[in-house]
């Protein structure tokens, strides 16, 4: 497969760099169709998304992948903030920048593919921009509902903890007047250890899927170091992902989950509050982070998925 193209667009103030990935030479015909993919928290466009993209455009779709402002090549400090309603509109600035490749992409033929975190950042873009014709993702989440639950657990999903909320503001507080004070960016702390040697035996089971992932080969990119500034709680404590996903019909749904994944409940709760068409589509026997690069069931999904609905 030919190397993606370099690109730039804008999104808000900041540029956002990514990668577009043109549909292989006798690849099936899809007309123009291309697709946005969308990476994890604390993820790089080099990472999972790359690897869907090369599934797409192997069965003929244009695929996109960029880096979220404030993260990988993408403008902004601090670096590694994670702004819902900033990687919102980078998903729509995605979308954006393919409508402009006039004589390759047809801009009637965008869908958009979200994982993980981006799972819920590219529903909440979908709700509201139906220049996105068709939404799917994969191990999605939602990073409000996790910060008011103080977890990502299904026992804690909808019960807001009011100490969590608490913390997470406070620490996001300190940092914002730290900010201001230090003479330079402070490094932000690790969201999770990449080094499985660090995972204490009763840590909790994602922290120890996704070092098992990131602390990998096969998952490892120096520009993914899981740095995570604090003021990024308060700018995720009050956003939801899901609260509308009705408003994505007429348009197509498809949520794809592991069965194993601590996050599936995201998924099923989100398909639920949907309208159709919709689908959840479950793979058994996988984890969270095994849907990242293992494209066995996945990838041929989304490839019939877009083939019908782009």
């Amino acid at each position: 497969m030919a190397s993606p193209t370099k690109v730039q667009f804008p999104s808000f103030m900041l540029t956002i760099c990514g990668e577009l990935y043109a549909p292989i030479e006798g690849s099936p015909d899809r007309k123009g169709a291309a697709v946005v993919v969308s990476h994890p928290m604390t993820g790089v466009k080099e990472q999972t998304s790359a690897d869907y993209a090369k599934v797409l455009a192997k069965a003929g779709f244009y695929a996109l992948t960029f880096d979220a402002g404030y993260q990988g090549e993408s403008t902004g400090e601090p670096r590694g903030l994670e702004d819902p309603h900033q990687r919102v509109e980078d998903c729509k600035a995605a979308v954006t920048y393919l409508s402009t490749l006039q004589g390759k992409v047809d801009r009637d033929r965008i869908g958009v593919l979200g994982i993980c975190a981006s799972g819920g950042y590219t529903s909440y873009a979908a709700q509201s921009d139906c220049r996105i014709r068709a939404l799917a993702t994969v191990s999605a989440a939602c990073v409000g509902r996790m910060t008011r639950d103080g977890g990502l657990h299904e026992e804690n999903s909808n019960k807001e903890d009011s100490q969590a909320i608490a913390g997470a503001l406070k620490a996001a507080g300190n940092w914002r007047v730290d900010e201001m004070l230090a003479p330079v960016h402070q490094q932000a702390p690790k969201m999770f250890s990449v080094d499985p040697s660090e995972i204490p035996a009763d840590a909790d089971s994602f922290f120890k899927d996704a070092a098992a992932y990131y602390g990998s080969e096969r998952g490892h990119h120096v520009r993914s170091d899981q740095r995570v500034p604090l003021m990024s709680y308060d700018l995720m404590v009050s956003y939801d992902s899901f609260n509308l996903q009705h408003l994505i019909s007429p348009r197509a749904l498809l949520m794809i989950a592991g069965s194993n994944a601590q996050t599936f409940h995201y998924s099923r709760t989100a398909v639920a509050a949907a309208r159709e068409p919709k689908e959840l589509f479950t793979v058994e026997g996988k984890n969270h982070f095994d849907l990242y690069d293992d494209l066995d069931k996945s990838g041929p999904k989304l490839v019939d998925f877009y083939g019908k609905y782009l």
